[in-house]
């Protein structure tokens, strides 16, 4: 029982895997639609679920399972957003499903994971299956194969290099365990071969976070994946990387001044470079790609803290940025023509053609820039917060500077939906579902900016 949702995740990939392969392959929308709300129920109902598993290489307990909850709804929202298009070949949607259930999979077991080995194999999972459905797209657009080939590439690299410094880390500490690691580490750290074991290893959670300079791969594979590949990178892997960087920092008491200026430095070119690119963009998946590297930097200012605070201000911040992201994404779905790309002058009076719609996009992209009272303003709140009381002035100086430039390209996207009108107007309807998806999202975003109490009560409990 301790490994229910994984087990579930598993029987999911199977169920699509027969699907792929049967002749009659029937309404596999639908299916996939039905059995995703389920891993989310199934999910919550394993929520205090505790335990240790595998000679204690994988743990259960109120922290893995919350972030496992996220993963299932993160999971069931790109399964219900990709009902609303027909961007996927139908003949591949089994395929596809399969593989997004197994990159899930990976990741639920990456939250759980205290050990190097089932760390490794927890990241391969999930990398592997994504490298496989990035190609699956109707619209042929020109970085399509591009993109994936790029993200096969930095992945396989990026996986390398954090091998080999697992590889130091072993030679220093004689085992795999994040337990042991961390109390024989800080022993070495004062010396070069501590801090490049630790930065090496680092570099494969870096790289799904896309945190400079890491990021390269980030915005040729949104703007070429499909609009539910590029959806489910964009979010789902980000929340397990920020997970299991919490679970190694909530281990860790103290870190060598060296580390945390390193990571401090990280974070602050992640946002300057993320934010001051985006505003060139007008590509709209592009423009996302440099916002989750800016974002990636305010996420590393929670973690270079290396406290109980920090790491509740990270799990607040990614949950949010869960549904914000969700919700930007979405529009562009919906938008799309055909699969294809939507730019910034493809928002043009989507206030009139449909004002749920772009009032969506609107919450999202002032949730996105940290505008009150939404999501996105509390949880920058708490970050500043956290690497304040730390101590840490500059890297909060630069994320409020960051944050305001930030500002500009958000708001254009809300500009661009309701201050013009395009020479055409034809309502967009939408079907009952995706009024139910906007709605969720709208609710989600502006509850955890009005609410935050409510929310925080739950994460405290899971923080160590």
């Amino acid at each position: 029982m301790l490994l229910l949702p994984e087990l579930y995740m598993m029987l999911l990939a199977i169920i699509f895997l027969f699907i792929s392969i049967g002749k009659r392959k029937g309404n596999v929308v639908a299916c996939g639609q039905l059995l995703s709300i389920l891993g989310v129920v199934i999910s919550l109902s394993s929520i205090f679920f505790k335990g240790e598993l595998f000679y204690g290489a994988y743990r259960v307990d109120l922290f893995s399972q919350v972030f496992k909850v996220l993963l299932a709804a993160g999971y069931c929202l790109v399964i219900l957003m990709l009902g609303s298009k027909d961007e996927i070949e139908h003949e591949y949607i089994a395929e596809f499903y399969m593989f997004l259930s197994f990159s899930t999979l990976g990741l639920m077991m990456l939250v759980s994971s205290v050990e190097l080995i089932s760390i490794v194999l927890s990241l391969e999972i999930s990398s592997y299956s994504l490298y496989v459905i990035l190609p699956l797209r109707r619209a042929q657009v020109q970085v399509q194969h591009e993109a994936s080939i790029k993200y096969l590439f930095f992945g396989a690299i990026s996986s390398g290099i954090m091998l080999y410094g697992m590889g130091y880390l072993y030679g220093i500490c004689h085992s795999t365990f994040l337990t042991d690691i961390i109390r024989v580490l800080p022993k070495f750290l004062n010396q070069p071969i501590g801090i490049l074991a630790l930065v090496l290893t680092l570099t494969g959670f870096l790289f799904k976070l896309s945190l400079f300079p890491f990021h390269f791969w980030s915005p040729d594979v949104y703007e070429g994946a499909s609009h539910s590949t590029t959806t489910f990178i964009a979010t789902i892997p980000k929340i397990a990387a920020a997970a299991l960087l919490i679970r190694i920092t909530s281990m860790a008491y103290l870190a060598p001044p060296v580390l945390v200026q390193i990571l401090m430095v990280l974070a602050a070119l992640s946002m300057t470079f993320g934010n001051l690119v985006g505003l060139v963009q007008r590509d709209i998946k592009r423009l996302l790609a440099y916002s989750g590297i800016a974002h990636a930097g305010y996420i590393m200012m929670g973690i270079l803290a290396l406290s109980r605070e920090g790491n509740l201000s990270v799990v607040y911040y990614i949950t949010i940025y869960l549904f914000m992201n969700l919700a930007c994404l979405y529009t562009v779905i919906l938008l799309s023509k055909d699969g294809e790309n939507v730019t910034l002058d493809g928002l043009i009076g989507l206030s009139k053609r449909s004002p749920l719609l772009a009032f969506t996009l609107a919450t999202s992209a002032f949730s996105l820039a940290g505008i009150p009272p939404t999501g996105g303003f509390t949880g920058k709140l708490y970050l500043f917060i956290s690497a304040f009381r730390e101590g840490y002035l500059t890297i909060v100086i630069i994320g409020a500077v960051n944050t305001v430039i930030s500002i500009f390209y958000y708001l254009n996207l809300v500009r661009m939906s309701y201050s013009k009108e395009g020479n055409s107007v034809t309502p967009l309807k939408l079907s009952g579902m995706a009024k139910i998806i906007c709605l969720i999202f709208i609710f989600f975003i502006l509850a955890m900016g009005v609410t935050p109490s409510s929310f925080m009560g739950l994460f405290k409990h899971m923080v160590f």
